[in-house]
């Protein structure tokens, strides 16, 4: 993408590939993800969709990589995602000094967290767990988060969203007492109660992988 750019432009990762990129070689294990998902900033949007030369970069990339199957496709604006107010001003810089004209950044830890949380999948549940355990999320400090986070637009992502809270704030209760009793270390993985399992995939209508309403195909 960045060999069809004409000027600087900032991408905002979401999705795995903001957990391959953004995280070092901690993240390097979600390389196989075959999409990559940004989001755009509303505050930015006119902008954005007047950019000729962004939209063509895109198009032109995904014509270079159609014969590996790999893509960027899902392009979200920040009224589709569960975020922080503010969420902008707190986005990291993933490094790309080998780029002439890509700024690549993701969201900070716990608006990446939210944003997993609007899918009825335990995949996941799984990578809100590597997530947390980058950075130490307390569960109080989520839940500031979740009451924060403007109510989503579309309702099956609400109740997704609402229902995944238990779950998440149980996986930061979980490191939380880990780091007290073991001086602050770090666990590999976060047993899940299955009873949340449970709740979160016994209602029928809340189907996986909701497409917004605003999402851009390319």
């Amino acid at each position: 993408m960045d060999s069809f750019l004409e000027k600087q432009t900032r991408v905002v990762l979401f999705g795995r590939a903001a957990l391959a990129l953004g995280f070092g070689d901690g993240g390097a294990r979600f390389g196989k993800t075959q999409d990559v998902d940004a989001i755009l900033p509303a505050v930015e949007m006119a902008r954005i969709e007047s950019d000729a030369q962004f939209w063509a970069a895109i198009a032109l990339t995904n014509k270079t990589l159609e014969p590996s199957g790999l893509y960027l496709s899902h392009l979200f604006t920040d009224r589709q995602v569960a975020l922080t107010p503010g969420w902008l001003e707190k986005i990291v810089a993933v490094p790309s000094e080998g780029y002439k004209h890509l700024q690549i950044f993701r969201p900070s830890v716990t608006d990446l967290i939210l944003t997993k949380m609007m899918r009825n999948d335990r995949e996941d549940l799984e990578d809100i767990g590597f997530l947390m355990e980058q950075e130490e999320v307390s569960p109080s400090s989520l839940d500031a988060a979740f009451q924060s986070v403007t109510r989503l637009e579309i309702p099956e992502s609400q109740a997704i969203f609402e229902g995944m809270q238990p779950a998440v704030r149980e996986i930061a209760h979980k490191l939380e007492v880990a780091r007290l009793n073991k001086g602050h270390s770090r666990q590999s993985t976060i047993p899940l109660d299955p009873d949340w399992w449970a709740k979160l995939t016994s209602p029928p209508n809340i189907a996986k992988g909701i497409e917004k309403d605003r999402e851009i195909e390319l």
